[in-house]
């Protein structure tokens, strides 16, 4: 495959002719498996790599496509910011439907191109939004001035106390 100046193939691998399948009617079904580095899937969602296998059924209503993808996600710890590669499993099973319909969330044009694009976008940014963790004992950011504490051992800040409460510390202190 080829890889663009950016680094990432075109999302082209991910729009699947499925004339063949549109054709052979009710009941024909197809496997089809990815393996490929990275795709920029929308101008939101970068993957590191998909693989995974699809199965590609004929109904009356369209294409029903059914599989697990595992995907490598770019992203950051939720406690401390730093980036981190995740590998997410997606489930997948959508039906794209044929003729185009306007009240169905995915179909198939009548140029019988089925694209993976939108699907992968939505379910990628479902499983991300759990968030992900550098390491499983994060000890995250001050919440005083933003250091990462993984990296600075020995923070620790003076006793800011407001003035309005210094006389409490007083009393507390005695």
């Amino acid at each position: 495959m080829k890889q663009h100046a950016n680094g990432y193939v075109s999302n082209r691998v991910l729009k699947l002719n499925v004339g063949f399948v549109l054709s052979a009617g009710p009941g024909y079904a197809h496997e089809t498996s990815f393996d490929v580095p990275s795709v920029r899937v929308a101008d939101d969602v970068d993957l590191t790599y998909i693989r995974g296998d699809l199965r590609l059924s004929r109904t009356k209503e369209g294409v029903l496509v059914q599989g697990s993808l595992q995907v490598g996600v770019e992203g950051e710890c939720y406690r401390c910011l730093d980036p981190i590669n995740q590998d997410v499993v997606i489930d997948i099973e959508e039906l794209y439907t044929y003729p185009s319909s306007k009240a169905a969330e995915f179909s198939i044009g009548d140029d019988a191109i089925l694209d993976l694009a939108p699907l992968l976008r939505a379910e990628t940014l479902i499983a991300d939004s759990r968030g992900g963790l550098c390491k499983s004992d994060c000890k995250g950011l001050c919440p005083e001035c933003g250091v990462n504490l993984n990296r600075e051992l020995n923070h620790a800040h003076e006793d800011d106390i407001d003035p309005r409460l210094a006389k409490l510390k007083q009393l507390l202190d005695r």
